[in-house]
């Protein structure tokens, strides 16, 4: 007898439940050495396993008060991993203040990069709405979110930027 191959579940270490609805209703958070590493939009749908981490729940925490308004930094822990690029674009994401934007050019121009090279470090940030992607925009328009340029990732960022109240208005 041929059994199936076995599915394997992705693992968490908390799930917080965002109180918005759709795509951003749930969120995947994953913790390594008591450093946040991984936040996943997951779908009301999706199968996960859960294995609870002291620090996932703090970081699910702190996401709550963040999406009920109340806190706009966040206090713990981070690794991202990723190339020294992406790790700089990155560490420029986090001096975004809350409330603004900034479009790619004007990243790209901070670091003597491209707007192309800063979009792509964006796409690959594993820890979106704490490390702020949604803060950068295009130069004459809301730009794309996690590699899409429509559908539910500009519908996240589009979110994003309304809940801080930011819009692409607020460029610094």
């Amino acid at each position: 007898m041929i059994s199936a191959p076995k599915i394997h579940k992705p693992l968490y270490h908390a799930v917080c439940q965002t109180g918005r609805p759709g795509p951003l209703s749930r969120l995947g958070i994953r913790c390594v050495d008591q450093a946040l590493v991984e936040i996943d939009y997951l779908t009301a749908a999706q199968q996960f396993e859960l294995v609870p981490m002291s620090l996932a729940l703090e970081v699910s925490r702190q996401l709550v008060e963040y999406f009920k308004g109340t806190r706009t930094e966040f206090t713990f822990p981070l690794h991202a991993g990723g190339t020294v690029f992406q790790q700089r674009v990155w560490q420029a994401l986090m001096q975004i203040p809350y409330g603004t934007t900034m479009t790619y050019g004007a990243l790209a121009r901070e670091l003597h990069s491209s707007a192309r090279a800063v979009g792509n470090a964006c796409r690959a940030n594993p820890i979106p709405i704490v490390i702020p992607c949604h803060r950068v925009v295009g130069a004459s328009g809301i730009g794309g979110y996690s590699g899409e340029t429509t559908g539910d990732g500009i519908a996240i960022k589009r979110w994003l930027l309304e809940h801080e109240q930011a819009g692409i208005g607020g460029r610094r």
